[in-house]
């Protein structure tokens, strides 16, 4: 079913009566030729682009709850290309242009909005290293405007331009960047990738990986059995989880990263505002809710929730930065379980283990790598070779040294990235 203004009008004088699934709910095959493990965003973009650009079909996504339950919907929906260090810019650059056909791609409505993003700075050090990004941004081929403080003024009058501790005296203006719909985006994937074929089974959870002779010959899952020539471990903050069923040691620790959304307000904040001093990030949704969130809770956690501290830690950078948020009541905050490597860039190459690969250590990144990571995954395991933009983001420089991609320059500590 192809969805149009004309459909929607039609089904809703027809008590939306005439709408079909969006995607089958198959019984596992006993074998396929490609399993992808976990049904978030870069799982199921994976599989639609494995079907897609490689003409591949047997194909199976195994999720052990529902599709999109995980991290995909667990985040602020942010969507930029401000990265600054090679191997993380042009990748970046290349998801956001993914993004901007997505929509007409998937023909589903993701709800991407380009509302511009404002990184602010507080200090002549802050200041030089926007400078160096924005340059670095352009030079790549995107967009990025240095804003002095009245720029700044300009676009987000609503600010606390002279707090004593953090005064504002400009920002860095992304104006390609915004925010998309996150749950929109795993059911687009989703559909697409069912009607190329792609069996996506819920409630299949992995429970072990077979490995004979140093290579992978299927899964354990609690629905059976599953035998396959390819496996992709795509499972977000369960990543080391997952790939220790195979014998698999991987740099990554699981944090906890919280988000929030206030009650629906009137239109006020038309970009996306990031906070440098305070780590805090904010923006409006389409429903008027604030959506917003700041650092991660700085322990290692497998829970779904955070904790109070962190919480607190949040609201008050959002005080220091925008007073007028006090009077907002926060309806719900939730927690997405970020795998987080040593440099704070990601993973995408073969395992030891022939025919295992792994897409992992999003770290802040993984939403808005959604479409630039299916891509590249699905290019690595139908030809066994890196994609050119995700060239660096190899397993082995966490042994070696080498290729290391430190984009906050904080050191090779998991919790700092």
């Amino acid at each position: 079913m192809r969805y149009s203004g004309f459909r929607v009008a039609l089904e809703g004088l027809r008590g939306n009566r005439g709408w079909t699934r969006a995607w089958r709910d198959p019984e596992p095959k006993a074998a396929y030729d490609t399993l992808i493990v976990g049904g978030g965003g870069h799982g199921l973009s994976t599989a639609y682009y494995l079907a897609r650009n490689h003409g591949l079909r047997d194909i199976a996504v195994l999720e052990r709850g529902l599709l999109g339950q995980g991290n995909v919907g667990r985040n602020t929906t942010i969507v930029r290309a401000n990265y600054f260090l090679p191997g993380n810019s042009e990748f970046y650059s290349f998801s956001l242009r993914l993004w901007e056909g997505l929509e007409a791609e998937l023909n589903y409505n993701v709800m991407h909005s380009q509302r511009g993003l404002i990184n602010l700075f507080h200090s002549d050090g802050q200041r030089d290293a926007f400078v160096r990004r924005g340059n670095a941004m352009l030079a790549q081929g995107d967009d990025a405007i240095l804003l002095d403080r009245d720029g700044v003024r300009e676009h987000l009058p609503y600010l606390d331009f002279d707090n004593a501790r953090f005064p504002i005296h400009g920002g860095l203006l992304h104006p390609r960047g915004g925010t998309a719909r996150h749950d929109a985006v795993a059911w687009g994937y989703a559909r697409a990738a069912d009607r190329l074929g792609v069996d996506l089974i819920q409630r299949c959870e992995v429970t072990g990986i077979d490995v004979e002779n140093g290579r992978v010959t299927g899964v354990q899952t609690t629905r059976g059995p599953i035998r396959a020539n390819r496996v992709g471990l795509v499972v977000a903050g369960r990543s080391s989880q997952v790939a220790a069923m195979a014998g698999l040691r991987l740099p990554i620790e699981s944090h906890i990263l919280q988000a929030f959304v206030t009650e629906g307000l009137k239109p006020v904040i038309d970009h996306v505002v990031s906070f440098g001093m305070g780590h805090f990030y904010i923006s409006q949704s389409d429903k008027g809710g604030l959506v917003f969130g700041g650092d991660l809770d700085f322990h290692a956690s497998y829970a779904s929730r955070g904790n109070l501290p962190m919480m607190e830690h949040v609201m008050e950078a959002g005080m220091a930065l925008m007073p007028m948020i006090g009077r907002a009541r926060v309806l719900r905050s939730w927690g997405g379980i970020m795998d987080m490597t040593p440099d704070g860039s990601p993973i995408i190459d073969r395992t030891p283990v022939e025919g295992l690969f792994v897409d992992c250590g999003w770290n802040y990144g993984g939403f808005k790598a959604v479409p630039a990571s299916g891509w590249c995954m699905a290019h690595l395991m139908a030809t066994g070779e890196p994609h050119e933009v995700a060239a660096r983001f190899r397993l082995d420089r966490f042994r070696t040294g080498r290729g290391l991609m430190d984009e906050e320059g904080t050191g090779s500590q998991h919790s700092l990235h």
